[in-house]
């Protein structure tokens, strides 16, 4: 069985995990932080309005947009971006924070923010998640029942523009069984995922497959 000082790296490292969205990405994440609680998430601040269910501070600090425009004029982010009309940012004091007390930090956000972190900390590795198709992409968007059919238009526009970044990352999981995805994350994170880099020539093909909507 796994356990925590398995998948946590030797030194403290920030790990960038973006991904489409409806590729499963927050739902990976999540198992991962319940299987390893020893790794830290950074939570992101965002001008969208709390889902039913989240929690301020735990899912994401919610805040409005003087605020946030507030801390970006501070140069208070490590990255920022605007997705879907709604703002989001990293606190870079909570990332130095959490990496100078000794801890693996996750960060889930999309892949404008992964270029920025990369550009501002080029020691962060990332990971990249695809879902086994973009058939399967909109069947999971549409799966959801919260949107309608202008917004799971959009969302899936969107998600089709942002698989063929895939490339920019360090390592490409996809996400076709969630078990074997945590398990191909896990191996990342544990300094054996060599199989699962970009530059894996089968994790390429199958990547580039699934970008180009074969």
């Amino acid at each position: 069985m796994s356990n925590e000082a398995d998948v946590e790296p030797a030194a403290p490292r920030l790990w960038v995990i973006s991904a489409p969205s409806g590729a499963g990405k927050t739902t990976l994440v999540r198992a991962l932080m319940a299987r390893h609680p020893g790794l830290r998430f950074s939570v992101s601040y965002t001008t969208r309005p709390a889902r039913p269910g989240e929690r301020e501070g735990q899912d994401y600090h919610f805040v409005d947009p003087a605020r946030f425009a507030e801390m970006v004029a501070q140069d208070e982010f490590l990255e920022h971006a605007e997705v879907f009309g709604r703002r989001y940012g990293t606190a870079r004091a909570q990332v130095d924070g959490l990496l100078a007390a000794g801890h693996a930090v996750l960060l889930e956000i999309d892949w404008q923010g992964a270029r920025q972190v990369r550009a501002r900390m080029p020691e962060c590795r990332s990971v990249f998640i695809l879902p086994p198709s973009l058939v399967e992409l909109e069947r999971r968007l549409r799966g959801r029942g919260t949107d309608d059919e202008t917004v799971i238009a959009r969302r899936l526009a969107e998600a089709c523009d942002d698989v063929r970044h895939w490339h920019e990352f360090d390592y490409v999981i996809i996400n076709e069984a969630l078990e074997t995805a945590l398990a191909g994350l896990e191996a990342v994170l544990q300094g054996r995922g060599e199989a699962l880099a970009t530059t894996a020539p089968a994790q390429a093909a199958s990547a580039t497959r699934i970008a180009d909507g074969r």
